[in-house]
């Protein structure tokens, strides 16, 4: 009854990941053969033969979207396969396997070594997985898409957010407003990219009252 059970779950599981989250090609193929690893493992360790039990409640709670997976679509493509193995890292931080998005985006940069939007993503995932530590590996991945892509908003933008969630304002500040200067009037990310450098500006004017006083 644990097979059945089991394989049973493992279809149902491999329907949504096609049908509902619209995953395919490569990031489909990867999400199936961690499927089946679990199946494997279960094969291993567990005991399908032993009679159910009642289980303890699931104490697990999904983690929230980081900063860049919520951010990303207004300066990345949201379709095709880069973007697909993005969603696929995005889902595995939800599930709180951050090293595992770490290795899902790798996965994505052997097949598109050239692509900014997964050395991004990369640099983010590092981030997130360090615990909001910019690691070299992490300046590196970003360092790597600005090289690949100059004109590219993406690198600069998400690099200035880690900064500014890092707690190192300054360095922020320089890479965004290196940043406006470059950006065209119309680009849907420039509002944004003011009202982030106007919160900095606002904070560091409280700061220089409060000095005062």
């Amino acid at each position: 009854m644990g097979w059945l059970i089991l394989f049973l779950l493992a279809a149902v599981t491999f329907v949504l990941l096609w049908r509902v989250a619209r995953l395919s090609g490569p990031a489909l193929q990867l999400m199936a053969a961690a499927v089946l690893v679990a199946i494997a493992g279960y094969a291993w360790q567990g005991s399908p033969n032993l009679p159910g039990q009642p289980a303890a409640p699931n104490q697990d709670v999904m983690q929230s979207d980081t900063a860049f997976a919520t951010e990303r679509s207004k300066l990345m493509e949201r379709f095709g396969s880069e973007a697909q193995w993005l969603d696929f890292a995005d889902a595995l931080h939800r599930m709180g396997r951050d090293q595992m998005a770490v290795v899902a985006i790798k996965s994505g940069l052997q097949k598109y070594p050239r692509s900014a939007d997964l050395w991004v993503g990369l640099g983010n995932a590092l981030i997130t997985h360090g615990g909001g530590m910019i690691s070299p590996a992490a300046q590196f991945a970003f360092d790597r898409a600005a090289q690949i892509a100059p004109d590219h908003p993406g690198p600069p933008f998400f690099l200035g957010l880690a900064y500014a969630q890092a707690g190192q304002i300054d360095k922020a500040e320089a890479v965004w407003r290196a940043l406006l200067a470059r950006t065209p009037n119309d680009a849907p990310w420039r509002a944004d990219l003011v009202q982030r450098l106007a919160v900095i500006d606002a904070a560091r004017a409280r700061m220089g009252q409060a000095g005062r006083q």
